[in-house]
């Protein structure tokens, strides 16, 4: 942090906006009070990486409809708080307490393992996640080891589109680097992130999640700052190689096909997702329930929600009105506050909201 402390006056910069993608290094970040530590003109944005935040609501009105007519929705234990966009069934576990069928899973085997348990049940499985869970929906619709009463719900967002979104159509965002995320660059790669040095001249880190990874990150994108070289850097070496997971994204392109797919409160955001591809077709409850998953139906928050503003490094949870008022972690009303990968989430229960204010 020595090397950085005028970086203002090196650099003849007030601002160089760092935004940290995935939600568990804004964890790490708020956690250990990394903010606190960071120099003017550093500032440190989250961003889009929690991808429960950024599920569409009607996916959720879908599964709630599903679940009360008799279909039983197998969900992961976050996804069953996030709220759809309506207030008379707000979300999976409302709809359990009316008497939907509803079940927390841990994975894609649990739901498999449940649904051949019971033949003569019809089950959904909800699939959300970024690129680091999309394999293992991916495996066992490769494998067609899924039983015909089992379909799933494709849920899965694609993490280098939002970047580019972010670049392109979110210019007031100003970034100088990104740390790009851990998790999700163990299946795609290193080189997966080749493009924001080469197209917007900003430096990359691949990190990992302890506070040295972090503050190693941050220091390589100062550096680069300061020789004016922006580059990519895979600080993750030790789990993240630079082609990725050959046998995952093979499996990945035989199962999926990408398409423009919506993200809540942020809109259609291009080549950002995946449906089943049509040899798949009997294992997608969009088609055998008539779900339309690409429909940008609108923003769907709650009313006075800025999760969609929060996502993409506009503004801080603070600057939310609902924020730990109506908003909070026993009682989430909006998306952003539900996971433990969401940023809201992470400032209510880590003091991000407390420490960014304190005058260390």
């Amino acid at each position: 942090m020595y090397l950085i402390k005028n970086l203002s006056s090196i650099l003849n910069l007030d601002h160089v906006g760092i935004m940290d993608f995935c939600g568990t290094h804004e964890w790490t970040i708020t956690h250990y009070g990394l903010r606190s530590l960071m120099p003017d003109p550093i500032r440190l944005i989250a961003g889009p990486g929690c991808p429960v935040c950024i599920t569409p609501a009607h996916y959720v009105d879908e599964l709630i409809k599903l679940c009360m007519d008799g279909v039983h929705v197998l969900t992961y234990g976050d996804t069953y708080r996030l709220p759809g966009s309506s207030d008379k069934v707000r979300s999976l576990a409302h709809a359990k307490s009316l008497g939907g069928k509803v079940t927390i899973v841990y994975s894609v085997l649990d739901a498999i393992k449940r649904a051949k348990a019971n033949p003569n049940e019809e089950f959904v499985f909800f699939a959300v996640g970024f690129e680091t869970t999309a394999p293992s929906t991916a495996s066992p619709v490769y494998r067609e080891v899924i039983p015909r009463n089992l379909k799933l719900l494709i849920a899965h967002r694609l993490t280098p589109p939002i970047i580019r979104y972010l670049f392109d159509i979110v210019p007031e965002v100003s970034l100088q680097g990104v740390i790009a995320p851990g998790h999700v660059s163990t299946i795609i790669g290193a080189s997966a992130w080749e493009f924001i040095p080469r197209e917007y001249n900003v430096s990359a880190v691949v990190a990992g999640f302890e506070p040295m990874d972090v503050l190693i990150a941050i220091y390589l994108i100062i550096k680069d700052l300061i020789d004016g070289k922006p580059k990519l850097h895979n600080e993750y070496g030790r789990a993240v190689s630079y082609e990725g997971n050959l046998m995952a994204k093979t499996m990945l392109n035989e199962v999926f096909e990408v398409i423009d797919a919506p993200w809540r409160g942020i809109g259609v955001v291009r080549s950002s997702g995946y449906v089943l591809k049509d040899k798949f077709r009997v294992y997608d409850a969009a088609f055998e329930y008539g779900i339309d998953l690409t429909k940008d139906v609108d923003l769907a928050l709650p009313k006075g929600c800025r999760c969609g503003e929060v996502v993409l490094g506009k503004v801080e949870p603070t600057q939310c009105p609902l924020f730990m008022k109506v908003c909070t972690p026993r009682n989430p009303y909006g998306p952003c506050m539900v996971s433990i990968e969401g940023t809201c989430r992470i400032w209510a229960e880590h003091g991000g909201y407390v420490i960014k204010n304190l005058n260390i």
